[in-house]
């Protein structure tokens, strides 16, 4: 189940985590404010990274394990962008993605996700998805010598 409102603080979502009977642990509040404090999609290694300080003992299956609770819960989305690794986004209201193939940068895009045609496609060949993504891949502006101001 996804919920469009995301949880802006420690509190927030501590008390999403007890509504949906889950414990609030000091690993998941550190997770996800690093993931919310990083502002960008960011990779499970990434988050370990941001986090080390404040969870020096924290492991990299622990962060995947608990970014995949955050998914199940809709705290936050998984992007898939081509071969690379996963990415995660704390964004989960309707959106798209554009992805650089030169320097890796992930952007949201404003406009909603069209998820549903896709979704209906893979249904009509006989599917059973669960959901769908849009990733438009090509050169950001800063890349293709456009304005910089992404």
């Amino acid at each position: 189940m996804r919920t469009h409102e995301q949880p802006a603080t420690d509190s927030d979502l501590a008390d999403t985590l007890h509504a949906r009977g889950q414990r609030a642990t000091s690993q998941r509040l550190i997770l996800y404010r690093a993931l919310r404090e990083l502002d960008r999609h960011a990779t499970a290694d990434e988050l370990l990274r941001a986090s080390a300080e404040r969870l020096p003992n924290l492991s990299l299956p622990t962060v995947y394990a608990t970014l995949e609770l955050f998914e199940e819960l809709g705290l936050v989305r998984r992007v898939a962008v081509e071969a690379g690794p996963a990415l995660w986004d704390p964004r989960v209201d309707p959106h798209q993605h554009f992805a650089c193939r030169s320097c890796g940068r992930v952007i949201d895009l404003d406009v909603p996700a069209r998820a549903g045609t896709a979704m209906a496609v893979a249904r009509a060949a006989g599917h059973a998805p669960d959901s769908a993504q849009v990733v438009v891949v090509g050169l950001c502006r800063h890349c293709a010598g456009g304005p910089a101001d992404v």
